[in-house]
């Protein structure tokens, strides 16, 4: 499938957002190891959730999370401590997905999990009984989600959890959203230095939860904002908290410089809103480390680009084991939009200024990855025409996301 995007002139809207598919996943988790009946509220509609809810709920096997990387670290050490025997498979990407470090640090423990196939790589065959606990040692430079996997499941070991992170800890927020959640369910979790966590061996109790909207999602909204050439463009998303703990609600501040101002209320029901309207750029260039939002790389990539803004950005090294190599697939995209981008050490792409020849009818590959659908979508502000090669791949995060486009008066016709 190929839809074909043109850009409103005017760009006045207000939407509701989807849940938090990060805070979604890890409550899910957590409500299951705490024994809890009723669902958090407002848990995300994504597929990444759906497949987390059917995995904790189905009794028959394999389980199957599609292409859902959470999913598969997550349940990996959920199911390491509860009885029985599960095999966790995926899409043909997902057993590409090195989770070797995961399963090791879960072995180390106690777990007997095997390999199905490759060594390495999922799918995993998972015989739960895993009770102990103990200290772990394992690298911080890979996934936050292999500590967040680990963590979550600290507080029903008998000796609880101690983590020491090794090299360079990167999307620490990630790792601090687990945290906070922990505590919302009434575990004892906590950094007791750079490199330490510790996990007391105190159950989880069953907590009312609700769960707040997605800030990475807003990103796109940022994106658009910044493109429009309406100046007079307002938008209004709801649903996110200024204090939130998600890592990509530093999206405000990164995009202060580049043309978008963030307004903090409340709307007539009480519920927190941002209010996006356009200011002038206030760089020449932009530099920043995503290493702790690496999910905000693919939006600043192609909204530099498309602002005719050079930039350097570092930290992306975990972009290579993302649902794509995203770090290949920018390259490549932007490329047929004129835009050459240059690599650097596995973990660094710039755009130095420099234009070519922008290919007629550009149509934008997603590589089954929702994040390359939504962060070129807005570029229609720019190029007259884009098109996007299976759309469908937001539903990984953001089922309605093509629906609230149109809501926002842009044309997407299907072909």
């Amino acid at each position: 499938m190929q839809i074909r995007l043109t850009a409103p002139l005017h760009l006045r809207h207000k939407t509701i957002l989807p849940a938090s598919k990060s805070i979604s996943n890890r409550a899910l988790i957590i409500h299951a190891l705490a024994g809890g009946k009723d669902l958090p509220k407002n848990v995300s509609d994504c597929d990444d959730t759906f497949v987390m809810v059917r995995a904790l709920t189905q009794t028959d096997d394999p389980i199957d999370i599609m292409a859902a990387g959470t999913a598969m670290r997550f349940l990996s050490a959920y199911w390491s401590v509860n009885e029985g025997t599960h095999t966790l498979t995926g899409t043909a990407r997902m057993k590409q997905r090195p989770i070797g470090i995961l399963v090791n640090a879960l072995r180390t423990l106690g777990a007997q999990i095997e390999y199905v196939e490759t060594e390495g790589y999922p799918p995993l065959r998972i015989s739960g009984g895993l009770h102990e606990g103990g200290r772990l040692s394992l690298p911080g430079d890979v996934s936050s989600q292999y500590i967040s996997a680990l963590l979550m499941i600290g507080p029903v070991l008998r000796k609880g959890l101690e983590l020491e992170l090794t090299g360079q800890v990167i999307s620490r927020p990630y790792i601090d959203l687990t945290l906070k959640l922990m505590k919302d369910f009434g575990a004892q979790a906590e950094w007791t230095d750079e490199r330490h966590i510790k996990v007391e061996p105190q159950p989880y109790r069953p907590t009312p939860y609700y769960i707040e909207n997605d800030w990475s999602a807003a990103s796109y909204w940022y994106e658009m904002m910044a493109l429009t050439p309406d100046k007079d463009a307002e938008i209004v998303l709801t649903g996110l908290f200024a204090d939130s703990a998600q890592g990509d609600s530093a999206v405000h501040g990164l995009f202060e410089p580049i043309g978008v101002h963030t307004e903090f209320f409340c709307d007539d029901d009480g519920m927190p809103c941002v209010r996006l309207t356009k200011q002038p750029i206030a760089t020449e260039r932009l530099e920043y480390d995503f290493v702790n939002q690496p999910d905000l790389a693919q939006t600043f990539v192609v909204t530099c680009a498309m602002l005719g803004l050079p930039f350097r950005f570092t930290g992306l090294q975990s972009l290579k084991i993302k649902e794509t190599d995203r770090i290949s697939a920018l390259i490549r995209e932007l490329d047929k939009l004129g835009y050459p981008l240059h690599e650097a050490c596995g973990s660094e792409l710039s755009w130095d200024g420099q234009r070519n020849e922008v290919r007629p009818h550009p149509a934008i590959d997603t590589y089954e990855d929702h994040r390359m659908a939504m962060a070129f979508a807005p570029c229609c502000f720019v190029v007259p025409e884009i098109y996007i090669n299976h759309p469908q791949v937001v539903s990984k995060s953001y089922p309605h996301y093509w629906d609230h486009l149109k809501e926002a008066g842009f044309e997407i016709t299907a072909l």
